[in-house]
């Protein structure tokens, strides 16, 4: 584990472990419903937008993990791994946005847990790579964070929502 990152161990070891549980219960949840989740417009696109928020989330807080990494170095892998995962979120936030048939005011808090995770993962990547330093390491745990609350709000709309 990189040196200045070692006050965030147990930190990275328990969001780790909750967002690989948390990423299994997602997967139930759709796999009971998955007929629901095919049939609504951007449903699949929500979904996989959720699981790719806990699998970035699960990715860096495994890195952080990792011994003698440099900070730099650490922030490039979440980074390059959070642009990977945007795909789904903006096929996500197309569909949300898109959708008349959902009611408006439930649209900015789709986007949000659509956006939040990610965005706040690019700007701890971003951190960590410019400066070189821990600090910007904050940004990635309230991503990882965010995400886990994500995918609570998604898990609840697959068990629950699609039946509607």
């Amino acid at each position: 584990m990189s040196a200045p990152l070692e006050a965030w161990s147990d930190f990275n070891v328990a969001v780790a472990s909750a967002s690989g549980a948390l990423a299994g219960l997602l997967i139930v949840a759709m796999s009971v419903n998955i007929e629901k989740i095919l049939a609504a417009r951007g449903g699949t696109a929500r979904s996989a937008t959720a699981i790719a928020s806990l699998a970035i989330g699960l990715l860096a807080t495994c890195l952080c993990l990792v011994p003698n990494q440099p900070l730099w170095a650490l922030g490039a892998e979440i980074l390059g791994g959070t642009v990977l995962l945007a795909v789904y979120a903006c096929s996500a936030v197309r569909y949300i946005v898109t959708d008349r048939t959902q009611p408006w005011h439930l649209m900015p808090v789709k986007v949000v847990l659509a956006v939040a995770p990610l965005a706040l993962f690019v700007i701890g990547g971003v951190a960590l790579i410019v400066t070189d330093s821990p600090g910007g390491y904050g940004w990635v745990a309230a991503g990882a964070v965010m995400a886990m609350l994500s995918g609570v709000a998604f898990s609840w709309i697959a068990l629950v929502e699609f039946l509607r």
